[in-house]
């Protein structure tokens, strides 16, 4: 039997499934296996039906939607001309990565796996279903289940267990090279600084003016919440309501030096990128490009490292003490530790390189881009109208900062990011492109719409009710609740215009205004009669956007309550069917982030 080279493709929305991918990949490698990892979108389904082993690692998106970069597989996978015995010839296995806070946990996965068995392919091991929740993350499935899927593939490939494979602090090749110019050597145009350019399958960012950056909440209120407007007359950008807006963000020019300086990199130094084996130069990466660029606008120095990078620089590192410890936090045992170290404080990988310092100096800028993974997008709710707002685009952006155990504050990028942009000191252009949202309104004129968005929740919110005013859609009703009236009430003055006009039915919910602490599923508690009669006699739609931790379910509690009380249906079960079918015809929706 020939040697088996192994495929391992992902679908991946924010990084954490490439990640992992890679993670299979150089497993592969150190049992001396070929291997090729790619996106689902990036190679040819066709060719599917002559691999022989393969590994699927995929994420969930939204309410179980299938990353982007695996849209056109999904779509090609489930067509119903497809023979039952396609994939007769395929061993493979099915990793899904998802967070079981949301109500469809690990949807794409699930269904990858069932479809794969429909067209007949031998699946090695049960569907992987790994859970952001579980205390250690999600390692704690993913390690078990790739030591299973090993195990069942070295049952069918014996040569795999006959060759020991390579110790794991053993360095792999880098997946790169970087070839170093001299100094004052032509190079390619590196602008726009602000965000990274577009790759060859994803809508071509519009460098989009910031005409305004306002802060929105009281300066006495412990969160700065920003207005941001941008102009995009002579794009060719189209968005309606309940519609995203990406963005990605930069580093902060002093975690750039920082990084630079740990690393004896010269900011100024100038490289051009040539890949190993299949791999492909990243298009959003100018070629020449300085090192400033690169770690600016490419590298995401400030994420929360994975336990990937430990076991990466636990192979580069000579001093020993950090590399004992690296290895420790690499290990099995020292996962627990590890969560204590870097997860539970959110340190980012940038402070862990200061405190292994020695191995920083040590790293060879070749295994730059296999330590650090790319800057994600970040995407919000548009909070503007194409109708209201013609030319405009705005989001509402609550800028992240907490405190954990590390004296440092902890930041969000993308928010950190956008809230220094400071349009009037002169021009500021972002790079951003629209995405199709989740969310969908109903397009009858009658048809009652009733929205519940705390806090920024409500951004969605404001971009439809802008819309269907100017449609002349008139029932609507909306459940908002903050902090207080006087400092985090968002779009106030918009939404009284509009009860006065008897356009809005609203209602609000101030958690801190008073001793007892009330919050909008206790509105849609008080308002259950309202709400009855517009959901079973006038065939309304009920949306819920915010965070997900408890509010999403604790306002499906209070409609199932409602229900009960108000619809007669006395067995609890008879309540949430409802709400089950409500959900499944598209009449409740959620658009919830964590």
């Amino acid at each position: 039997m020939p040697e088996p080279a192994l495929l391992v493709l992902y679908g991946s929305q924010t990084g954490t499934a490439q990640d992992t991918a890679r993670t299979v990949g150089r497993q592969a490698q150190r049992r001396h296996m070929r291997v090729r990892v790619a996106s689902l979108d990036d190679y040819n389904v066709a060719e599917l039906i002559s691999e022989s082993l393969v590994v699927f690692v995929c994420s969930t998106t939204g309410q179980g939607e299938a990353p982007d970069n695996m849209k056109n597989f999904w779509r090609f996978l489930f067509r119903k001309s497809l023979p039952g015995d396609s994939l007769s010839c395929l061993d493979c296995a099915v990793l899904g990565l998802g967070d079981s806070s949301y109500p469809k946990f690990n949807f794409v996965a699930k269904k990858l796996h069932k479809r794969l068995q429909q067209l007949g392919a031998n699946m090695l091991t049960p569907v992987g279903l790994a859970d952001d929740q579980h205390d250690v993350g999600q390692d704690a499935v993913i390690r078990p289940w790739l030591a299973a899927f090993w195990a069942a593939a070295a049952a069918l490939h014996p040569s795999l267990a006959a060759i020991a494979p390579l110790r794991d602090d053993q360095p792999l090749p880098p997946t790169y090279t970087f070839h170093f110019l001299d100094a004052g050597t032509d190079g390619a145009d590196e602008r726009p600084r602000l965000g990274m350019g577009p790759t060859s399958r994803g809508p071509r960012p519009f460098p989009a003016r910031m005409t305004s950056n306002r802060r929105v909440t009281a300066t006495s209120h412990f969160q700065d919440v920003r207005l941001i407007d941008f102009d995009i007359t002579g794009s060719d950008i189209e968005y309606s309501a309940g519609d995203v807006v990406m963005m990605r963000p930069c580093n902060a020019p002093e975690d750039v030096e920082l990084f630079c300086q740990l690393l004896g990199l010269d900011p100024g130094a100038r490289f051009t990128l040539k890949a190993t084996g299949d791999a492909a130069v990243p298009e959003s990466l100018p070629q020449p490009c300085s090192v400033r660029y690169l770690v600016e606008c490419y590298l995401d120095i400030a994420a929360v490292p994975r336990r990937s990078f430990f076991e990466l620089l636990a192979t580069m590192a000579s001093n020993e003490l950090e590399a004992e410890k690296l290895l420790e936090f690499s290990s099995a045992a020292g996962q627990d530790e590890l969560h204590s170290y870097c997860n539970r404080p959110r340190r980012t990988a940038l402070e862990v390189l200061a405190d292994f310092h020695h191995t920083a100096r040590d790293l060879n800028p070749d295994h730059l881009l296999d330590l650090f993974p790319e800057i994600q997008p970040r995407s919000f709710s548009i909070a503007s109208s194409p109708k209201a707002h013609p030319g405009r685009l705005q989001v509402l952006v609550a800028v992240v900062q907490y405190q954990t155990k590390l004296h440092k504050p902890r930041r969000g990028l993308c928010s950190t990011w956008l809230a220094s942009l400071d349009p009037t000191r002169g021009d500021v252009h972002v790079p951003l492109w629209v995405k199709k949202g989740t969310l969908r309104f109903p397009r009858d004129q009658d048809t009652p719409v009733i929205m519940v968005g705390p806090g920024t929740g409500v951004a969605p919110f404001r971009s439809v009710l802008h819309e269907r005013l100017a449609e002349g859609k008139t029932a609507n009703v909306l459940f908002f609740g903050c902090r207080s009236e006087n400092k985090d009430f968002y779009f106030q003055s918009e939404w009284e215009d509009m009860v006065e006009a008897g356009h809005l039915k609203l209602f609000t919910a101030f958690s801190r205004d008073q001793e007892e602490k009330v919050y909008v599923q206790h509105r849609v508690q008080e308002n259950a009669a309202l709400l009855w009669d517009l959901i079973s006699k006038k065939g309304a739609c009920v949306y819920i956007a915010g965070n997900a931790q408890q509010m999403p379910a604790s306002v499906c509690d209070a409609l199932t309550e409602a229900f009960r009380r108000e619809g007669g249906l006395s067995q609890e079960d008879h309540a949430e069917e409802m709400l089950t079918a409500m959900e499944k015809t598209g009449r409740l929706q959620r658009e919830t982030w964590s």
